[in-house]
């Protein structure tokens, strides 16, 4: 049966009838005494964290829930339960819409720190945000916020949090000077405040605390669930049905061709003379 049993190989649960571990640990063993963050750092990395990395853990979660309907992901799954959607439907829909461009700057943030830090630190900022310009996007990951300004409120307490957390030896702090340092830099070559936001401010801990860049996502896609859960509870308990992106007064900007007329080879008078439209259709 090798050739059953291995055709998926896991060390992330064991079961059989009657017992379900997870990394080893008894899944009764668990409930009741461990939080829900730490069960995903359990389920990603392997181990449990210390309850100074999972507060500091949790808190970076909590900061990235949701943004209001404005956000596409939030008006996503408002739409769809409008058009008839389950809930789960609802957040399906939505959590595909966290890509590259909205959903994906923690991701790329985490990236960009490691390439500060394994280039020496903060004094190679400038010489590394001039190369992701060039060669990755004109525009930095976690930084800037176009609604948020001059600060992201949710940056400063997390950072605080960061700062905390390295004076008590949970973390490095490395990461946090490499985040201030890329918004010390850009801020003076745009002579005006460029706020870390919080794809930055979580992409700090996430980097702090270990994870990988591409689980930097995947976490926030769990964060900004629960809004999604949300906007689609309440959406669904409001009512509606069939809303689009606007109210149906407002009309999108048409750019296209004037009125004109459909030339005369496919007017329907010449398709009756040809035989191909009965005269009683």
């Amino acid at each position: 049966m090798s050739d059953v049993s291995d055709w998926w190989r896991t060390s992330i649960i064991e079961m059989e009838p009657g017992k379900i571990s997870f990394r080893g640990y008894p899944v009764q063993d668990l409930i009741g005494q461990v939080s829900f963050p730490e069960m995903i750092w359990l389920m990603t990395r392997g181990e449990l964290p210390g309850h100074d990395e999972a507060a500091l853990f949790e808190a970076a979660l909590v900061a990235a829930v949701d943004h209001g309907p404005q956000a596409p992901s939030i008006a996503a799954a408002r739409m769809a339960v409008t058009c008839g959607l389950p809930l789960n439907g609802a957040m399906a829909s939505a959590v595909n819409f966290l890509d590259d461009v909205h959903g994906g700057a923690g991701e790329q943030a985490v990236e960009l720190y490691h390439q500060i830090d394994d280039a020496g630190g903060p004094e190679k900022t400038a010489e590394i945000l001039d190369r992701w310009q060039a060669e990755r996007s004109r525009f930095v990951p976690g930084f800037g916020h176009r609604f948020h300004k001059p600060v992201d409120p949710r940056a400063p307490r997390l950072l605080g949090l960061v700062d905390e957390a390295a004076a008590a030896g949970t973390v490095s702090g490395r990461f946090a000077k490499i985040g201030r340092a890329i918004e010390k830099t850009l801020t003076e070559a745009k002579s005006k405040p460029v706020p870390m936001n919080i794809d930055g401010a979580t992409a700090v801990i996430y980097a702090e605390l270990g994870f990988p860049a591409p689980l930097a996502r995947g976490l926030f896609c769990l964060s900004r669930s629960v809004g999604i859960l949300s906007h689609a509870w309440e959406q669904m308990c409001q009512g509606g049905r069939n809303k689009g992106p606007t109210p149906p007064a407002y009309r999108w900007t048409f750019d296209g061709m004037a009125p004109r007329e459909v030339p005369a080879s496919y007017r329907s008078q010449k398709l009756r003379q040809n035989g191909q439209i009965r005269e009683d259709s």
